[in-house]
């Protein structure tokens, strides 16, 4: 008998995950990392001994890869993502752009479900400030037929992970900062 079959609830799988970005739910979403995140320290020293006590807090990137799907067409959705960061894709007509790259108004709102078997968010962590720091469109192959695939790279502020949907009748969040 499994540890978790003497408790009232299941275990979380690795497989029913939902990732939403911008607005627009990724069924077509492969593998994602959840956050992590890293504490530096600061040493002290007193007399003969080491002390040490916790620093800074430093989120690490989350990789994701999504199935470069015909329709809708990721790899126009992730162009469109960052030109609504801030880049102007150069034509040969037009000069270059003046315009930069911000995070004033331009960040991506990226959200990353655990579900339970019936579908139902059991948990839920958000990429607070979040842009996109790299995107590799895939490599094309004739030797397989493998799916077509698209590597992304966001880096964010922090990220927040909220289990209320877990936790009935909860009403706080856990936040990480």
């Amino acid at each position: 008998m499994a540890f978790w079959s003497e408790q009232a609830s299941e275990a979380k799988r690795n497989y029913r995950f939902r990732i939403t970005l911008d607005q627009e739910v990724l069924w077509w979403a492969k593998t994602v990392t959840l956050p992590s995140f890293d504490v530096s320290e600061v040493e002290h020293n007193h007399m003969d001994n080491k002390y040490y006590f916790p620093g800074r807090v430093s989120w690490s990137e989350v990789s994701m890869t999504l199935v470069d799907p015909i329709d809708p067409d990721a790899a126009t959705k992730l162009s469109a993502l960052l030109s609504k960061m801030g880049y102007n894709i150069q034509s040969k007509d037009n000069a270059p752009s003046k315009k930069t790259i911000d995070k004033s108004n331009n960040t991506i709102t990226c959200l990353i479900e655990v579900l339970d078997k019936d579908g139902t968010t059991v948990e839920q962590w958000t990429l607070n400030n979040a842009f996109i720091k790299a995107a590799k469109y895939g490599d094309l192959d004739y030797s397989n037929d493998e799916l077509k695939t698209i590597e992304l790279t966001l880096r964010y502020d922090w990220a927040t992970h909220d289990d209320t949907y877990f936790k009935l009748g909860a009403t706080t969040t856990t936040t990480t900062t």
